[in-house]
């Protein structure tokens, strides 16, 4: 899989191309490729140079769209309900992605190896369940879980939460910083 801006698909095309593995394509979100154990290290060299080429792994500040912000107090399920009736969204329609500025962690524990599930307050009272997958994966997870008390901006997607035979809003956590 790719990242918006690095054309994956052409960079595995070059490497065949050059020789360097014995088949390969995509497109520009994701790509496939067959090689040798042999032609392993060559082509993950050119891989590099190719990716690094189209900015692949250059630091600074990245863009994320949002669609609004909101407060805990604001998500319901109706709210929720009528945001997933402005769908379907998929690769040409992105669900719409909310920010939820300046929030403190209330609670934060680890599910499975990688997921966060935890909750978000504004400070006056209301919380909003939150999960954020693959959160262990990077520095996410570490830094939300041992939040001390810190305050963070966090970004994500709506979604209707059931479990154990409830039905509550959650927010699927794309993003936090701290606040």
């Amino acid at each position: 899989r790719s990242v918006t801006g690095i054309d994956l698909g052409a960079s595995i095309q070059a490497l065949a191309a050059e020789g360097l593995i014995l088949r390969g394509g995509g497109h520009k979100m994701a790509a496939g490729l067959t090689l040798t154990r042999d032609q392993l290290a060559p082509a993950m060299d050119r891989l590099g140079a190719l990716l690094a080429r189209q900015g692949a792994g250059t630091m600074g500040p990245r863009e994320l769209r949002l669609d609004g912000l909101l407060m805990p107090g604001a998500v319901t399920p109706e709210l929720i309900e009528r945001i997933e009736a402005a769908g379907p969204f998929g690769a040409g329609a992105a669900a719409p992605r909310f920010a939820f500025p300046d929030m403190a962690v209330s609670f934060a524990r680890p599910v499975g190896e990688t997921h966060l599930k935890l909750a978000i307050t504004d400070g006056l009272g209301a919380k909003l369940d939150a999960i954020a997958f693959g959160a262990f994966d990077s520095e996410l997870g570490p830094a939300l879980a041992n939040h001390q008390g810190a305050r963070f901006h966090f970004a994500g997607h709506l979604e209707l939460n059931h479990w154990n035979g409830r039905v509550t809003p959650q927010l699927r956590l794309t993003d936090a910083a701290p606040a």
